[in-house]
């Protein structure tokens, strides 16, 4: 199925290392530092509802997620909050950054087994400085040739990633834990990707699965079994 591949491309996030749950843990020490203005579950609601509106402007990552927070928190405390909670807030965007790389299990060993027969590459969306941090932390930057940090996944964005490399779409296979960002673009222009699901899973990130089923793609449980398909 693979014959013809040349570029391989991991996402970094969730596929390579932890880094959603972050989120979640952050997303409750945020609701706890409101909880005298609203609901958990009203505060996770407005937090999701403010993160997708300012996509447009700080795109995917931390720095984001953390404007997204203090615009919130003042927001639902009709600008109340205390400015220490708005230093706690800054606090929480730094703990996650400087939290340690957790390698998903079985990360290093397919990437030296496929190092050496392809071209290996990071395709991510994120901040840029911050995930150059990741990368350099998780000690796995030999084993890559090229490193795209993405505004965004799209079908376009793969396409201009391809062209970039030189080879065609059927070149190119991507391995992700999200559909909407690492499968469904590429199938779409006649790539091929490879689906590992992580047990949590940004609600941006998802799709009715029936949107998918016709689409030909494999789903793994972990990235190890990418070795049995080489």
């Amino acid at each position: 199925m693979y014959n013809n591949i040349k570029v391989i491309a991991f996402d970094a996030d969730d596929t390579l290392w932890v880094n959603e749950t972050y989120f979640r843990d952050a997303e409750l020490e945020f609701a706890k530092l409101l909880a005298k203005y609203e609901t958990a579950n009203k505060i996770d609601q407005e937090l999701f509802i403010k993160e997708i509106d300012n996509l447009r402007y700080y795109g995917y990552g931390i720095k984001g997620f953390v404007l997204s927070m203090i615009e919130c928190a003042l927001e639902l405390s009709n600008y109340q909050i205390h400015p220490k909670a708005l230093q706690s807030i800054l606090d929480i965007g730094k703990e996650m950054i400087e939290k340690p790389i957790e390698l998903l299990k079985g990360v290093e060993d397919t990437l030296q087994f496929l190092d050496g027969k392809y071209r290996l590459i990071v395709a991510t969306k994120g901040d840029l400085l911050d995930q150059e941090r990741k990368l350099e932390k998780s000690n796995l930057l030999k084993y890559f040739h090229h490193i795209e940090v993405m505004s965004d996944k799209k079908e376009k964005d793969y396409k201009k990633l391809i062209k970039h490399l030189d080879i065609k779409p059927s070149e190119f296979l991507m391995i992700g834990n999200s559909l909407k960002s690492d499968v469904l673009p590429l199938i779409n222009i006649g790539a091929s990707a490879i689906h590992i699901p992580f047990h949590t899973t940004w609600i941006h990130e998802e799709v009715d699965l029936q949107d998918s089923t016709k689409l030909e793609y494999r789903t793994l449980n972990n990235i190890k079994e990418v070795l049995s398909l080489f």
